[in-house]
């Protein structure tokens, strides 16, 4: 394992200070690495979900809705934001700052490192269903609610630099429901073309 850290370095606080589009765009290509006590997982970013609360209805912070859920998004950028939706666990990347309650929704990977431990997790064979779905791939990866407020600068659940893509396509965000306007912001962001992807069309 030691190896594998030297070689996989955990992106730098200053990456996460950027603004919440940007970021969103810029996880793309991203390592998501998990590191348990079964071994290490990891996969690249492919897709993503930006929400700009107070001000976003879709957002959890909407009206800076302060609660026990939500307290670690009002601190600084790059903690992990874990919560627990239809019994599964979603995992965001805490964006905007301090007291700005925004964050990035990571929806979909492309398996990279202990596939045959993510498949054993998932309990199935097909590689591109392994983690096209942001509670596929928190399953795959071993991330829980034990990971909420976590630093992603540091192991064992950190981003790394992985590829640049080729091209970027957005859209709007899935599952937004009795959110008005919100339901049509194109903050949904996905690595073109990419096989791993959650939703191919624009939604």
């Amino acid at each position: 394992m030691e190896d594998f850290f030297k070689k996989e370095v955990p992106l730098l606080q200053e990456f996460y200070e950027q603004p919440t589009l940007e970021l969103a765009k810029a996880l793309l290509g991203c390592q998501l690495i998990k590191e348990t006590n079964e071994g290490i997982a990891s996969g690249y970013i492919v897709e993503t979900e930006a929400y700009i609360g107070p001000g976003d209805r879709a957002a959890h912070s909407f009206q800076n809705r302060r609660t026990k859920r939500t307290e670690v998004m009002f601190q600084r950028s790059g903690l992990a934001y874990t919560y627990v939706m239809h019994t599964h666990c979603l995992f965001n990347v805490v964006s905007g700052g301090e007291e700005k309650p925004e964050a990035v929704l990571i929806r979909a990977l492309e398996p990279k490192h202990g596939i045959e431990l993510m498949k054993t997790r998932r309990n199935m064979e097909d590689l591109i269903k392994l983690t096209n779905g942001p509670g596929k791939l928190t399953k795959a990866l071993g991330i829980s609610m034990e990971d909420y407020g976590w630093q992603l600068t540091a192991p064992p659940l950190f981003i790394a630099k992985g590829f640049s893509p080729n091209s970027i396509s957005s859209g709007k965000r899935i599952g937004i429901d009795n959110s008005g306007e919100a339901r049509d912001y194109p903050w949904r962001f996905w690595v073109t073309n990419n096989k791993y992807v959650s939703r191919h069309q624009k939604t």
